[in-house]
């Protein structure tokens, strides 16, 4: 029986010897499959049998149940989508396996078929039959083999019979511990395992168009105007040493407004198998930007002697870009500030495996709150991600995979290195990339091998050297290395004024001192862990003190939760209320920096990370404006009330849409904040007007938008009325209790119904006195268990989906399928009496 070092070592050696095939070649098949429905030339096996444990190779996999018990799954699918997050085991770092069947039938002509993975977790190695196809080393990257051969491989001796006309596809994807393959295990995310974005089987012809980049160059005319553009072609071939004779290709410009084809027609001699041509524009480019993201089509036909045609469409965008010595950022010759987030492929019960419509609505949410850059983290994700970006005007700074490691041997090198490759040649007709990320944190303490200050710096020479001899057109960039700071053409250092260190009001001296060290100076990564429901009324009461003059940078091992000197990320209560305060103070002070590029906070959405096993819901990063599930946060509509046109999309929220319990004294007055965009804005307590108040971004908090004022004990309701200068006018409204009872030590957990549907219950548990007082201000930890035939929704890494989390404001709520009960609903926490609650 093989081992597993011995098929590994003989795929390395498979791979070696396979056509090292550009990952697009499948794309004009894709695209013609899509819009006809035709699987004649493109099969996507959706439905595979899984099991998440080791074997010994496809013998084991294809023996039957005695072997592995296997799950019917369908994909994308991620072997880490329930316990990415799951409070009390790490997740799975290992083998997992998958299995189907699929055609042997050849395609006419001496076609090819072709085996297409967008990407799948972390090292992915192949057999048809019995035959080894390959291995591919990382996670992110899209890869293809050539599988024509090996479809006519003998059967796997014993194995279960496969049906007529097929043969087995078994995949082994791996996500163990590697330590010379990039990301690092000390990275702050995780790294999935699984078939997690699709595989498509594709019959593509025996002389067909391999990938086509497309190099747009505009010049601006005086004061921006009448700019001028031209586009460079290169067309690479598949096969082109069986083309006899000349070659016609056929090149289709259409217009996006006036949807004008213009046709270009060249005829080549193809020895090499690239094919270059550059054209000038005739008429006045329609430019792309955030505001109006014009896309182009380019379609490339190949017409060569005695063969079927073989075409590719492409789009991409014509845009103007600059980079001001120690200034702003200019596109299409006017200033545009970077209003940036950042983001994981992760989400909420789909892990890495987030499906389309997700992503979709994700995207949605990040245009509407005003992000108008995306930094996405820290490797390449999907051609839908960047498609969604190039349709919705988002920039884009896309990043290799080198995150927080030294430099290691020969292999680890390559493998970077050739994965940054397939980034930039996939992606490079996208004209949202902005910025070609070279790393991230590798300057980190303890990274492996070893933090070699001269080793980092030849090797972010050599790949910022690489993405120019690819992309000459685009900058680089690199985050939080500051020996290697000169290297990169746009650099980041670390900046967490407020959270890491320092106090947030220092951020403008921070960035200042930084803004001479270096010519082009971006801020990436930047923000605060708020627990979603937790809320503060006395927001800087129990703050420690925290020295100040001493820098913003997150230094040595910060983020942990013990030692060091006092940090807000330590010793703050981690509530939404203080996260909008800082995002506040940023972006009040970022819009009044003429001379500053931008940033991207982090980050727009929680997600799952082995290293924060101790944060209120378990191995959550809790940074996100969103939870893992999309639920917007507080702090979404801070960044909306900044980034967005109060002319075409006017908005107003009151603070403290899930705050249903306020507290204080009798008639002790109380902050209301309001977040609008609009100038000014009324607010009604009670039916009664508090007052219009006129919004102005320098007036912190919430741009001037703030009454102070007494509640009424109990319930009290709210409605804010924001006027745009147009005279259109937006409402808000809320209802909360509040508590004038002051509580004494905890003693008692309750737990009650909130919700019923017809498949769920949703119960909240509440922490009160010994008088029934609810301790408002409690954060401990609490465990939901369930005893029935229901189903706990937990491990969602959100706060109303994790079975162990800590209360927000005393209390805490979870949802379980019922199942038809009884169920009986129990949480727990230590020193207080259990409480349970049975429901039918």
């Amino acid at each position: 029986m093989p081992t597993r070092r011995h098929f590994l070592k003989s795929a390395a050696a498979a791979t070696a010897l396979a056509h090292p095939l550009s990952a697009s070649i499948v794309r004009p098949f894709l695209q013609a499959a899509a819009k006809s429905g035709d699987t004649t030339s493109v099969k996507q096996p959706n439905t595979w049998d899984h099991y998440r444990d080791s074997l010994a190779g496809p013998w084991e996999a294809w023996h039957g149940d005695e072997i592995a018990t296997w799950e019917k799954v369908t994909l994308p699918h991620c072997f880490n989508h329930y316990d990415a997050c799951d409070p009390d085991t790490p997740y799975y770092r290992g083998q997992g396996w998958y299995r189907t069947s699929i055609p042997n039938t050849l395609p006419p002509n001496n076609g090819r078929v072709l085996l297409h993975f967008e990407g799948a977790g972390q090292t992915t190695t192949v057999w048809i039959n019995s035959q080894l196809i390959g291995t591919h080393v990382g996670g992110y990257d899209e890869f293809v083999f050539d599988i024509t051969d090996a479809l006519t491989a003998p059967p796997i001796k014993g194995s279960i019979k496969q049906a007529d006309n097929t043969v087995a596809l078994t995949v082994l994807t791996d996500n163990s511990r590697d330590l010379e393959r990039s990301p690092s295990d000390l990275s702050d995310f995780s790294l999935y395992g699984g078939l997690y974005r699709k595989v498509h089987l594709v019959n593509v012809p025996a002389i067909s168009i391999e990938s086509v980049h497309i190099t747009p160059a505009v010049a601006l005319g005086l004061s921006g105007k009448q700019p001028r553009a031209s586009i460079k072609i290169a067309t690479h071939l598949y096969n082109p040493a069986q083309i006899k004779g000349n070659a016609k290709l056929t090149i289709d410009i259409l217009d996006p407004v006036t949807k004008k084809s213009d046709r270009h027609i060249k005829v080549w001699q193809l020895e090499t198998g690239v094919a270059e041509v550059s054209l000038d524009l005739e008429h006045t480019p329609h430019l792309w930007s955030p505001a109006s993201p014009h896309l182009y089509t380019c379609t490339v036909t190949l017409d060569p002697p005695d063969n079927a045609d073989s075409s590719m469409t492409e789009r991409f965008g014509l845009k103007h870009t600059e980079w001001v010595p120690n200034g702003p950022f200019k596109l299409n010759g006017e200033r545009l500030l970077l209003n940036g987030t950042q983001r994981h492929m992760d989400h909420a019960s789909y892990a890495a495996a987030q499906p389309e419509d997700l992503l979709r609505e994700e995207f949605t949410l990040m245009k509407a709150m005003g992000v108008n850059f995306v930094r996405l983290a820290h490797y390449q994700q999907t051609k839908f991600v960047l498609d969604l970006c190039d349709e919705l005007g988002i920039l884009v700074w896309e990043e290799s995979t080198w995150c927080r490691e030294g430099i290691g041997d020969a292999q680890w090198q390559a493998q970077t290195k050739q994965a940054f490759t397939n980034l930039i040649n996939q992606h490079y007709n996208h004209p949202s990339i902005l910025i070609w990320g070279l790393g991230n944190e590798d300057d980190w303490p303890n990274e492996y091998p070893s933090v070699d200050k001269t080793a980092i710096r030849k090797f972010m020479q050599e790949m910022h050297d690489l993405a120019h001899s690819l992309d000459p057109t685009r900058v680089t960039g690199f985050r939080r290395c500051d020996f290697a700071a000169d290297i990169p053409d746009v650099y980041s250092p670390s900046i967490w004024a407020g959270w890491y260190s320092g106090l947030y009001t220092e951020y403008q001296k921070s960035l200042e001192s930084w803004r001479t060290k270096i010519p082009h100076l971006i801020h990436i990564e930047w923000g605060a862990d708020s627990h979603a429901r937790r809320h503060a009324e006395d927001l800087y009461a129990h703050i420690p003190h925290i020295a100040t003059g001493q820098g913003t940078a997150e230094t040595g091992l910060a983020y942990r939760d013990a030692g060091g000197p006092p940090r807000i990320s330590r010793d703050g209560d981690w509530s939404e209320t203080y996260a909008c305060d800082l995002f506040d103070w940023h972006l009040k002070t970022q819009e009044t920096l003429d001379w500053f590029t931008g940033s991207a906070q982090w980050i727009f959405k929680d997600f799952t990370t082995p290293l924060r096993a101790e944060n209120p819901v378990p191995r959550i990063n809790q940074k996100g404006v969103l939870e893992r599930d999309l639920t917007q946060k507080e702090s979404y509509f801070v960044f909306q009330s900044y980034w967005t046109d109060e002319k075409s999309a006017p908005m107003v929220r009151i603070y403290g849409h899930t705050w249903p319990v306020r507290w204080g004294k009798p008639n002790e007055s109380r902050t209301v904040r309001v977040y609008s965009n609009c100038p000014s804005a009324e607010l009604f307590l009670n039916g009664k007007s508090l007052g219009v108040k006129k919004r102005n971004s320098q007036d912190f908090p919430c741009a001037g938008l703030r009454w102070e004022t007494p509640f009424t004990a109990g319930k009290n309701h709210l409605k804010v009325v924001a006027t745009s200068s147009t005279g259109k006018t937006v409402t808000d409204e809320i209802d909360f209790i509040y508590q004038t009872a002051l509580w004494s030590k905890p003693t008692q957990l309750k737990l009650a119904q909130t919700n019923l549907t017809a498949t769920t219950n949703t119960v909240e548990a509440t922490l009160h006195d010994d008088a029934g007082n609810l301790c408002l201000d409690s954060r401990i930890p609490v465990r939901f268990s369930l005893a029935g035939p229901g189903i706990l929704h937990d491990n969602l890494g959100t706060s109303s989906g994790s079975r162990l989390v800590q209360l927000y404001n005393g209390r805490a709520q979870i949802t379980y399928t019922h199942a038809n009960g009884p169920n009986t609903i129990a949480v727990t926490t230590q020193g207080i009496t259990t409480a349970s609650l049975t429901l039918s």
